[in-house]
């Protein structure tokens, strides 16, 4: 039986990574042209955006350890009785980690290209200076695939608790004795 406290925890956390990446896409540097004397430069607000997707990244990556060592990984551990719920936690295993890697690729990309700040002045007389910022929608992606990692997981958890109320018997009666002659 799935234990309801590991997954009220779970989805505390994932709920957790889900706001603070929403939070981050709400949030993104911008950036804007400054003069000064005879120089063009960029001016970045606030850099908000990165402390929360890598909050994210860590939430998300705790809820997935704490899956992973709640089920051992899957491949850690007795063989499970062959059955529906078998199948159906295998192709949930490799799903969950699919999404997983893509939330974690996508926040810390986001997080990473946020903190970039071009360094560079132009002089008044040449194109102003690019300041480029992070494209809008990456933390959102992220924050998409939090929440498909974190459903995909919790069924992972369930259908494995299921398969594992029946682990293959360390040896097997035949039911017929040979006694001895």
């Amino acid at each position: 039986m799935a234990s309801k406290l590991l997954l009220v925890v779970v989805f505390i956390l994932d709920l957790i990574a889900f706001s603070l990446a929403v939070a981050a896409e709400q949030r993104r540097s911008s950036a804007r042209v400054a003069t000064d004397a005879n120089f063009n430069y960029c001016v970045y607000e606030s850099d908000i955006a990165t402390g929360l997707g890598v909050g994210s990244f860590l939430f998300l990556m705790a809820s997935q350890l704490l899956i992973m060592a709640a089920t051992r990984c899957l491949c850690c551990g007795r063989a499970l009785r062959p059955s529906r719920s078998r199948v159906w936690a295998i192709v949930l295993f490799i799903t969950c980690w699919v999404t997983f890697f893509i939330a974690e690729v996508c926040l810390l990309a986001a997080s990473v290209r946020n903190a970039y700040h071009t360094k560079y002045r132009t002089y008044l007389s040449q194109h102003p200076p690019s300041c480029e910022t992070l494209r809008k929608g990456v933390f959102g992606a992220g924050a998409a695939f939090v929440v498909f990692t974190g459903i995909l997981s919790e069924m992972f958890y369930v259908s494995y608790s299921k398969t594992g109320d029946g682990f293959l018997p360390q040896s097997r009666d035949t039911g017929i004795r040979m006694g001895s002659i």
